[in-house]
Parts: structure tokens; C-alpha cells; sequence
């Protein structure tokens, strides 16, 4: 789909709908913290939305307009038109979804879409030669209900059935991302009980964007349809690992991987160090968008095998940004993972930060430090800064702080979503330190 031109696409869109006996068109797109909005439109309307859009009010959408600037337009993007496969088998009401772009009503990109950010950072990297490849895996929990955390298995990394029960969910998971165009590379149970990982084949950033969001309501969907809950949330359980979302990365200049250099002892090209070196320098002020939620920093804690230290190595899974082991012929392969991110923030930001950073890196020539293979979590705190390994920020009013003073990020996300996402971050934080919670109560009741 991606080669046709927009009138090409429009055509195979109309030609598939008709040929599926399509009523139902649902029109796709994210607000700023990377919730998916929808609304369907009837299959009369889908010919004048594929041409003009379809207005609606984006008042009440996270991160979009004042109420005096309301109007937007849904235009539809016809290269992502996929059947739903579980409104398929009901064939006098199947449906459809096509992702969108949102437009002011003169017809320009507004500036507060997702989409759009990723695509404007997608644009630099091109006028720099680059494409832009990614393959995150997601970790998620099944839970009994969403009203509380008890798991479906005791089972462990890689274990098989019958412990693992979710086995068959993960398969009906898996078939169903297939039948809606999307490429699965394996599955498997993760380290803690009932937490689970599948991980997408490697495609273009907008592509994996757009992927991530219908990832996640399959898995959503087909969890709810066997009577479980299915949750992104990073750190839904204490004492066990919580979930993240690595994030396998590399830039190609055309068919070659520009990451690649087989005369480097990790096979890294000096595009690939600096690009790592701009992750390593920037990860700090970045990290409020890739682990966007007060949540999110209850994973980011020594022990549980998130990383919280700024450092790279190959094998080392304490590090930051770890490099997958080269095989020889596999050059196309050759990429760094990028370990902070979690499944639950916002993929169209959470890709353009990451993207800004390594560009920066490669654009202002930065050096990138010695790896460290060692255990980071073993070394002393003085190790540590003799050795210039800096942190994370601990808590999302940290990272919202970092994020506050960083360029870097304001560029990458415009102005716009910039001011909303930190205006939404600081309500957040607020929200939650005025609560009274169980462990204070647990600790302080009885003694103060």
C-alpha cells in the first residue's frame, strides 16, 4: 500500500470495503498521552472522508485545542485501512479502521497530533539520508479483573503449558495481529508470573507507531474476550519485574544498515556511536516522554532488571542501551536496544525523542563513553562517578523538571504538545502527592 499514490490507496480502501460487505469505518488517532480516540462513520461517508476529512470537535481531546479553537478534521490515511478481525466473522456488521491525520479546517497539519510529530521528525531524519527502523517489545500482565492484580499462572521466563494458561490467548493474539497486517516475530512468558511478551517485526517508525496502538487493543481485546484483564501499566505488582517496552533500533541509508561497520570490534559504525552517545547524554531530559506516568518510575528501580544507570555495553542487561550480539551475514541486523521506555507512554513522542537525541548526537559529532560489561548495580556510588555514569531521573516530577528546561525536547515535540504534555505531567504529579496511600497508612498510623 505504501507505493500507491493517496488516490490509489482511496481506491483499494473502496474497492475492499465493498468487497468485504463493510457498514462501519472507525477513524483512529491518538490525543497527547497516547490514549487511542475513535469514531466510526457509516460506509456512505467513506468516499467524501477519504477526500476531505471529517470534522469533529477536539475541545475535550488531551492536548488539542481550547474550546474557541475546537473545529479539527480526521483525514484518514489509506495505507493503514485493515479489516477488524473480530467484527469480521459477523458479516452483515464487519468493520474497518483507518489511522488518521488530524488537520486544522484550513487543511494544514495540526501541530498537537502525534502522528504528526513523528512524521516532522521522520522528515529530518530523511533530509539527513536516514530511515528510521524500529522493533519494541511489549511486556503486559493478564490479570483475573481490572480490579485487582491477581495473576492467571505462577509460571516463569519461557515456561510452556500447562502452567502458562495464557498460551492459547497469546496465540489468538498473535493470528489476529497477522490478519490485520502485522508482523510477529515470537512470543513467550516473561520473568514474573502471569506477565507476557510479543514482540513485532521490524518496520518503519510510523508504521511501528501506528502498530503499538493496535497492538495494544488486541491484546486488550483478546484478553476481554476470555474474561481477563490485560494491562500495559509498568509497575502493576511490588517485589516483581515490572513491564518495558526495549526498543530495538537503526537508521539505514537506503538498503544499507548506516549502523553497521564490520571493521569496529562491535561492529558499530561511528554513525551508531554517536547516535548511542546522543541517547546517553539526552536520556535524562527525554525520559518523562518515554516513561510518561508517575507509575512508570516504580520500575525504574535497581534490581528488577530496568535499567537506571546511562551506560552501553553488548552484553550487559544492566546497561541503558545494550547491543544485540553481530552474526556474521546478518548485517541488516546490526542495532542498538534502548531499555527505559515502557508499553504504556505514548509511541508517535515516546520514537521522536529517541530519534532527536541520536540525530543530535550524530549531528554534533559526541563521543560515546567506554562500555560497561561490568554489573552496573554492583558498583559503589563513588565507582560510579569515577566513571561518569550518571541516572535517571527517579520520579516523574524529576523528569518532568528535566524535560521543563530541555530544547531538545520542546523542538522535538513543537511547542504545542510540549506545553501540553508538561502542563498534563505537573496536574499528574500534583494528583498523586496529595494522596494518602496504603504504605503511609501501614507505616505512620500506628506510631505517629
Amino acid at each position: 500500500m505504501a507505493n500507491r499514490s493517496r488516490e490509489e490507496g482511496n481506491d483499494y480502501v473502496l474497492k475492499m470495503v465493498k468487497e468485504h460487505r463493510v457498514r462501519f469505518i472507525r477513524m483512529w488517532f491518538t490525543d497527547i498521552l497516547g490514549f487511542l480516540k475513535s469514531f466510526a462513520i457509516t460506509v456512505e461517508e467513506l468516499e467524501r472522508a477519504l477526500e476531505e476529512g471529517m470534522g469533529f470537535d477536539g475541545s475535550s481531546i488531551h492536548g488539542f485545542a481550547r474550546i474557541d479553537e475546537s473545529d479539527m478534521v480526521a483525514l484518514p490515511d489509506p495505507d493503514t485501512f485493515q479489516l477488524l478481525p473480530w467484527k469480521l466473522r459477523d458479516h452483515n456488521n464487519a468493520e474497518a479502521r483507518m489511522f488518521c491525520d488530524i488537520l486544522r479546517p484550513e487543511g494544514e497539519p495540526f501541530e498537537g497530533d502525534p502522528r504528526y510529530v513523528l512524521k516532522r521528525n521522520l522528515k529530518l531524519a530523511t533530509d539527513m539520508g536516514y530511515t528510521y527502523y524500529l522493533g519494541p517489545e511489549l511486556e503486559y500482565f493478564y490479570f483475573r479483573d481490572s480490579d485487582g492484580t491477581e495473576p492467571l499462572d505462577q509460571a516463569g521466563y519461557f515456561d510452556l503449558a500447562p502452567r502458562d494458561v495464557a498460551t492459547g490467548m497469546r496465540r489468538e493474539t498473535i493470528l489476529t495481529l497477522e490478519e490485520m497486517g502485522i508482523g510477529v516475530e515470537y512470543s513467550h512468558h516473561e520473568v514474573a508470573t502471569s506477565q507476557h511478551e510479543i514482540d513485532m517485526r521490524y518496520t518503519d517508525a510510523l508504521t511501528m507507531a501506528d502498530n503499538v496502538m493496535t497492538y495494544r487493543l488486541v491484546v486488550k481485546q483478546i484478553a476481554l474476550q476470555h474474561g481477563v484483564y490485560a494491562t500495559f501499566m509498568p509497575k502493576p505488582v511490588f517485589g516483581i519485574n515490572g513491564s518495558g517496552m526495549h526498543v530495538h533500533l537503526s537508521l539505514f541509508n537506503g538498503d544499507s544498515n548506516a549502523f553497521f561497520d564490520k571493521d569496529d570490534e562491535y561492529y558499530l559504525s561511528r554513525t551508531a556511536k554517536r547516535f548511542i552517545a546522543g541517547l546517553l547524554k539526552h536520556a535524562p531530559e527525554i525520559t518523562a516522554v518515554t516513561n510518561q506516568w508517575v507509575n512508570s518510575y516504580k520500575r525504574l528501580v535497581a534490581g528488577y532488571e530496568a535499567p537506571v544507570y546511562l551506560s552501553w555495553a553488548r552484553r550487559n542487561r544492566s546497561d541503558l542501551i545494550r547491543v544485540p550480539e553481530y552474526r556474521p551475514g546478518r548485517e541488516k541486523s546490526t542495532r542498538i536496544e534502548f531499555r527505559s521506555p515502557d508499553p504504556a507512554c505514548n509511541p508517535y513522542l515516546a520514537f521522536s525523542v529517541i530519534l532527536a537525541a541520536g540525530l543530535e548526537g550524530i549531528e554534533k559529532e559526541y563521543e560515546v563513553p567506554d562500555p560497561v560489561e561490568e554489573n552496573v548495580y554492583d558498583m559503589t556510588e563513588e565507582e560510579r562517578q569515577k566513571r561518569g555514569i550518571g541516572t535517571l531521573p527517579a520520579s516523574l516530577l524529576e523528569a518532568i523538571l528535566l524535560t521543563d528546561k530541555s530544547e531538545l525536547v520542546r523542538k522535538a515535540l513543537g511547542d504545542h504538545s510540549f506545553k501540553a504534555l508538561i502542563k498534563n505531567k505537573k496536574i499528574e504529579w500534583d494528583h498523586y502527592r496529595a494522596q494518602v496511600t496504603d504504605y503511609e497508612l501501614k507505616n505512620y498510623l500506628a506510631i505517629l
